[in-house]
């Protein structure tokens, strides 16, 4: 008991030495690989097979493509086409395979932000598309501008998101304006990778003038590397519409990236079992895949998708559910099949930052990770099955974000970190607080909650007994209030101004199809 005694009166000046010599805890979220082997839910031969019939489908079945353009593409290429529907050889698909690039180069007004696309890296980027925005002080509420330079602001305060997209959709601002204010919202605000709707060639490429302007880039530099993303969304079964046809047409002109995206939900617009869906999926994805490099050879693409199933009672899509999670299992096995990065997703049903929002969320998370998806979409805030984004809920999604992140970083099993001599210095039935080996390592040692309360209950009823959900509400809030640009955001506003107020005078651009 002595040795004991002893190293509790001297815990008081090692912790003050010990404070003195090691600094708080660094977080290195900016840049995140897996951390554990990809999972399989098919065979090889599944895989293989899964592979073989969706190119069948593509072949015999063929895919509604209503862009003109598109199909004159195609049938340049030795597609056979009749009247809006192509029909894709295996051939074709081949050789947009070859010419698909497996590492991406995403760069970003901040060069610390840039990543790297590809099978390895674990990147995530917040629920997107929502036209509501909803929080706890102000209610559910049609999405405006506001509420999106907001959401940006939030997914730019947080290293764990990588990329930008459009949490809330703007609705205040005129369609054929929107597109100035979300990209003046992205290059004053943030300085991570952007995101740029496929809403039409006009608006595809004054929002590229946007970005060369605003961050002083050459026609070299934005060629050089992807500083656009845009989500391509089929419209399952076998169907590619005019704005995203003519959005993948462009992007891959421009060396900009477009992630295919199909939205196969089992039991409603794809076949009810999780190898049918993706089946489905599969041959979607690859006519984007083989329409980008046919555009032109060696253009930024990301395979993808976002299959889940459908509440056969009501036809309500579902998320989080162990369909859900095989779909995105198998997804990644069909990803390293054709040898490219690739997109999934996490989602909620749920109407509120509930536990079911949670359980959703984190469940679809986990299958991303065994999936060892490049890209994780929707990561945090989305609700409602993309109807509202949360603002409480983007916190607590950050914190699971944050704590898978945490599971990136190996632990290590030398000798000091074993810490034999801690083992021997307390007595059975002891405690390891004063150790100098705890007091070495007590502040940087474990990942500090950002939302969550590991107080006691009494503490917890004194403090006012809060759920996680309000106490999201005073970190959303503080973020907000103490939010500054990154220093190059008035200078990128300086230069957007004109070119706005000239384009707005014109008329602006409106959405194509």
């Amino acid at each position: 008991m002595l040795s004991n005694n002893r190293s509790r009166r001297s815990g008081g000046r090692r912790r003050a030495q010990s404070e003195a010599a090691n600094p708080l805890r660094e977080t290195r979220y900016k840049q995140l690989r897996h951390p554990f082997q990809p999972q399989s839910i098919f065979s090889e031969d599944e895989v293989a097979n899964i592979h073989q019939t969706a190119l069948r489908v593509l072949e015999d079945l063929g895919i509604k493509v209503l862009l003109p353009e598109a199909r004159e593409i195609f049938r340049t290429a030795g597609a056979r086409v009749k009247d809006d529907m192509v029909f894709i050889g295996r051939d074709i698909v081949a050789a947009a395979l070859k010419t698909a690039p497996a590492a991406i180069r995403l760069r970003a007004a901040n060069p610390a932000r840039e990543q790297i696309y590809e099978t390895g890296a674990m990147l995530f980027m917040a629920g997107a598309g929502c036209p509501n925005a909803t929080d706890l002080k102000r209610g559910r509420r049609a999405g405006d501008l506001q509420a999106f330079v907001e959401t940006l602001k939030l997914a730019q305060t947080y290293d764990v998101i990588h990329m930008l997209g459009p949490c809330v959709e703007p609705q205040d601002v005129p369609i054929q304006f929107r597109h100035y204010e979300m990209m003046r919202a992205q290059l004053v605000h943030c300085d991570k990778p952007m995101f740029v709707y496929a809403r039409g060639s006009a608006q595809v490429s004054e929002s590229f003038e946007m970005i060369r302007k605003a961050l002083s880039l050459s026609e070299g530099d934005f060629t050089d590397g992807v500083w656009a993303t845009t989500v391509i969304n089929s419209n399952s079964p076998r169907m590619l519409d005019i704005p995203m046809a003519q959005g993948l047409i462009d992007f891959a002109r421009a060396g900009q990236m477009s992630i295919i995206t199909p939205f196969c939900l089992a039991g409603a617009m794809a076949p009810i079992t999780v190898a049918g869906a993706l089946t489905l999926q599969h041959a979607e994805a690859l006519t984007g895949i083989a329409l980008a490099q046919l555009s032109r050879s060696g253009a930024p693409i990301s395979y993808g998708g976002f299959s889940s199933n459908v509440d056969m009672k009501s036809g309500a899509p579902a998320f989080g559910t162990p369909e859900h999670v095989k779909m995105q299992i198998g997804a990644g096995q069909l990803a390293r099949y054709i040898g490219l990065p690739w997109r999934s997703a996490t989602g909620a049903a749920s109407n509120t930052a509930d536990m079911q929002a949670a359980t959703e969320t984190n469940m679809a998370l986990w299958g991303a990770a065994m999936a060892n998806a490049t890209l994780t979409v929707h990561a945090a805030g989305w609700l409602e099955g993309g109807l509202s984004f949360g603002y409480e809920k983007f916190i607590n999604d950050i914190e699971a974000l944050q704590t898978m992140a945490e599971l990136c970083t190996k632990p290590l099993g030398s000798d000091a970190e074993i810490g034999f001599d801690a083992l021997a210095e307390v007595d059975p039935g002891g405690h390891f607080f004063a150790t100098q080996h705890t007091m070495d390592r007590y502040q940087s040692a474990f990942y500090a909650p950002l939302v969550s309360d590991l107080t006691n209950f009494g503490a917890w009823s004194e403090a006012g007994a809060q759920t996680s959900t309000q106490r999201a509400t005073e970190i959303w809030t503080k973020d907000l209030a103490q939010f500054q640009n990154p220093t190059h955001g008035a200078s990128a506003d300086e230069r957007l101004a004109p070119f706005i107020e000239t384009r707005k005078q014109q008329g602006g651009a409106y959405p194509q199809g």
